[in-house]
């Protein structure tokens, strides 16, 4: 693990194997150690930087929601490719991560080779949706710095969305546990204030005009993240979509071996030039939709 400052704030990030650089984006409670197998997967070929994002693990969680924000956090990310000595990366981002890796790669195309964004969405696309959610999402806030981690981590497991995560072993459910418990409340709470769904500016026309090769995967049994993942299919230019059997909200870490191939796949077919233009939309382990 190395602390790198970027402004006021130290950013944790681990780095593992070598070749073209991947840098990954862990989901809200998560942190780098939420991409070990995909690491372990791509290090022969790529050199996989994983960031702990503010508020999160390692990283530091300021006081000021503002240092949270979608903007602030694309400008700190491009701060950080240059400590690191990184002029172009692959962005590859789960949940939250996901959809901050489609802001980055929206705000900097020159840094970006390719994007894969793991169940994520654009953001809320009406003003009357995004007060909403702010509203919901600071009370949240609130209450997690109330009654503290492990109380917030019981209930943010027990969500519908994460149901399908019940038939993980339960060496992985107890990790992926650890991993949450040790996040701290004030960087908990301040990334639902300044970066949350409602927060966050939404980036529905950047789909558009993204001009990268870019990848969508959801999950086949999380409905709602499959949909979307099917909708910013449609409207980015050139995009690609997987859908992962079996497997729900956290594909990646559901169904890793499947997350991990078809990700591989998606960047080698990259760095031949381009993935194949004939397949735009498959499903692994069914039939295409």
């Amino acid at each position: 693990m190395t602390r790198v400052q970027v402004g006021e704030a130290h950013w944790s990030v681990e780095v593992a194997g070598s070749g073209p650089p991947i840098l990954a984006l862990h989901g809200f409670t998560g942190s780098a150690a939420s991409w070990e197998s995909f690491a372990q997967a791509a290090q022969k070929d790529y050199t996989i930087v994983a960031v702990d994002v503010l508020g999160h693990g390692h990283s530091d969680s300021p006081r000021d929601p503002a240092c949270y924000r979608m903007e602030r956090c694309v400008q700190d990310l491009a701060a950080l490719l240059d400590r690191l000595h990184l002029s172009q990366v692959r962005w590859l981002g789960y949940s939250m991560g996901g959809r901050i890796a489609l802001g980055a790669a929206a705000a900097l195309p020159q840094r970006s080779a390719a994007l894969i964004v793991e169940s994520a969405s654009p953001g809320l696309p009406s003003a009357e949706e995004r007060a909403a959610r702010v509203r919901e999402d600071e009370r949240l806030a609130d209450w997690i710095e109330q009654v503290g981690v492990p109380e917030f981590v019981r209930y943010w497991e027990a969500l519908p969305l994460f149901v399908t995560q019940a038939r993980l072993p339960e060496a992985v459910r107890a990790r992926q546990r650890a991993q949450r418990l040790s996040n701290n409340p004030l960087g908990l709470a301040n990334s639902l204030r300044g970066i949350g769904a409602g927060a966050q500016p939404p980036l529905h026309d950047k789909l558009k005009s993204l001009s990268l090769p870019n990848l969508f995967i959801a999950g086949e049994e999380d409905a709602r993240y499959a949909a979307i993942a099917r909708e910013m299919h449609g409207k980015a230019p050139g995009s690609h979509l997987r859908l992962i059997a079996e497997a729900g909200h956290a594909a990646h870490l559901e169904q890793p071996e499947r997350f991990n191939r078809e990700a591989l796949e998606f960047l080698r077919a990259v760095e031949q030039g381009g993935p194949p233009q004939s397949v735009t939309s498959t499903a692994f382990g069914t039939p295409p939709h």
